[in-house]
Order: structure tokens, then C-alpha cells, then sequence
């Protein structure tokens, strides 16, 4: 069985329509199964103190996806036979993306805001939650707050799709991560964690190695069920230059090759299938320590935590 494959636009559609409907078309042209966007507002995103003191922060609003978009990205999405997803990143953006997202994305950076976790899980549609930085401590509580919050009626989940109701993405938060710190057993390891909650949790991988061998191994070796994946049309996207976008011609011959091969697939890597995978153990890896205390603070959902908005001076 082949992996779900979502391609994240991020920032890299420009608050253009025309170019977010040419991102859909050229994920389903490269053989996607769904496309997600992003749903932020910089000043629910970002503490004030934080926004009073940096410029490049404060820029970060021409990211912002003008939610009047949401209707036509989603009927285009359906149109394509895709699914159309949204990672809210504020309390009522939940209730927005509701009448249009098959699923919700939670981000990495969030995982921590228990608040926003029972919002996305009380809708009953399925949910996808990264899991960079965290530790299993941090995971198996966002897990155990989500089943608390899942309808207590079955018949009332919406079953938009043939996702589970949870997937969780094994995720490194940095941009680009090197493909000797992805620790791609960590899947197994999730895997595991997730078994003694549910059997119907899926575990896949979101990747920021743009490594065709790192997302053959995640899928061939460790039975990724999801893999999930920055695109960018032209490189001339928001986030491209951070070095974790993948190009359409990238990702639709890896893609293409794992949906026409059943055997082993061979990727470029400077680094072994070994050291790819890791150990195995959930922690944060070297190239994340800088965003660590970058995550929502569980009180208000904010970035970054508490305690660093005080003494941070840009």
C-alpha cells in the first residue's frame, strides 16, 4: 500500500489565487492526494512583545492567506480529486476551516497548545499532528488530549476521506534537515506509542531533508503511511530559499516511482540508510534546538514560550 502524499504550499503562494490554484493543479499533475495551506493571522501568532520588537516578524503578515481564498481553493481541490487541508493556527480558525478541509494539520510548533488540539478534535474530522521537537512525553499527552476530545457519538465523525482519525507525522523542524539527523526509526518508535492508545493511529513522515532517498527509506523501510512535503512551483516561493521546498519535476519522480515500484528504490544520499535511520529515540535533534523554545506557549498559544518573550531582543 502506498503512502498518502500532501503537499504544503506554506508561504509560497504569494497571497495570489492564481498562483495557489496553479500549486493545486501541479500537485495533482505529480500525483498528490491532497495539497494543504496554512491559516495564520501574524498578530495570533507571534507575542506582542515579540511583534514590538522585530521587523522581520512583523513582515511575516504578507505570508497571511486572505481566508476569503478558503471556497475556491477547496472546491478547486475537489475539482482535482484532492484533498484540501489547512494547519489553523488560532483558536477560531478552526471553526473558519470547518465548512472546507477534509482534515486538519496540526504544526509541530503547536503541538504543546492543548486548547487548540481538543478544538480541531471535537469537529470529529480526521486529524494530522507533526511532532517536530517534541519529546514522547509531549506526544503521548497531545494523543491523550485529542481521544478525550473526539465526539463520544461515532456516527457523528466526519469521514470526509479514508484517513484515520489520527496521523502522526514524524517531523525534524529544521529547514533543511540534514539527512543524517532525520532519525527516520523514530517512525517505528511513534508506532509503538501510538499502538497502546489506538490500533487505528497512522504514522507517516513530514519532510524538510528535500531527499529522495530519505522519503524512499521513510516509505520502503519504515512504512511511512503519510508523507507530507513543502512544494514550491518555481523557487520563487516565500520559503524556498530556506532549502526544504521541493520543486514539482523533484517530488512527482519520486512520487511516481514509489506508486510503479514494489521493490527497494535506490536514492541519491550522501549519508547511509544507517545514519538515516537513527536511533530510534524521540528527542529533539541538533538542527532543532534553535526553534525549540520557539513552540506556542501552552497558556495562550503564542509563539514562543513565556519565559524567552521576556529577555528576547531580536
Amino acid at each position: 500500500m502506498t503512502p498518502c502524499f500532501i503537499a504544503e504550499v506554506s508561504s509560497n503562494h504569494h497571497r495570489d489565487l492564481g498562483r495557489c490554484l496553479q500549486l493545486i493543479d501541479t500537485a495533482a499533475e505529480i500525483g498528490c492526494d491532497g495539497v494543504k495551506f496554512q491559516l495564520f493571522k501574524i498578530d495570533e501568532l507571534f507575542a506582542p512583545e515579540i511583534l514590538a520588537k522585530s521587523q522581520m516578524h512583523r513582515q511575516r503578515k504578507k505570508w497571511e492567506l486572505p481566508l476569503e481564498f478558503l471556497p475556491d481553493l477547496a472546491a478547486h481541490c475537489r475539482d482535482k480529486g484532492l484533498l484540501f487541508s489547512c494547519t489553523p493556527f488560532y483558536l477560531a480558525a478552526v471553526e473558519e476551516l470547518y465548512p472546507f478541509v477534509e482534515f486538519y494539520k496540526i504544526a509541530s510548533y503547536e503541538l504543546l497548545w492543548d486548547e487548540l488540539l481538543t478544538a480541531c478534535a471535537r469537529t470529529g474530522k480526521p486529524l494530522v499532528l507533526s511532532t517536530g521537537m517534541a519529546t514522547l512525553p509531549e506526544i503521548a499527552h497531545a494523543v491523550a488530549v485529542i481521544l478525550k476530545a473526539l465526539p463520544r457519538n461515532t456516527g457523528t465523525v466526519v469521514r470526509e476521506s479514508d484517513l484515520p482519525f489520527l496521523t502522526l507525522l514524524h517531523c525534524v523542524s529544521g529547514y533543511p534537515v540534514p539527512e543524517n539527523q532525520c532519525n527516520l526509526a523514530v517512525i517505528e518508535t511513534l508506532r509503538h506509542c501510538a499502538a497502546g492508545q489506538s490500533n487505528t493511529i497512522k504514522v507517516g513522515w513530514s519532510d524538510h531533508s528535500v531527499s529522495m532517498a530519505v522519503i524512499f527509506r521513510a516509505v520502503n523501510k519504515w512504512n511511512a503511511s503519510m508523507i507530507e512535503f513543502h512544494l514550491d512551483l518555481d523557487g520563487q516561493g516565500a520559503e524556498f530559499d530556506s532549502g526544504h521546498c521541493w520543486l514539482p519535476e523533484q517530488m512527482g519522480r519520486v512520487i511516481a516511482k514509489i506508486r510503479n515500484e514494489k521493490s527497494e528504490i535506490p536514492g541519491h544520499s550522501s549519508v547511509s540508510e544507517y545514519l538515516m535511520d537513527g536511533t530510534g529515540e524521540k528527542q529533539p535533534a541538533p538542527v532543532e534546538l534553535a526553534d525549540l523554545d520557539w513552540r506556542a506557549d501552552p497558556s495562550d498559544g503564542l509563539r514562543p514560550l513565556k519565559y524567552i518573550r521576556i529577555t528576547w531582543n531580536g
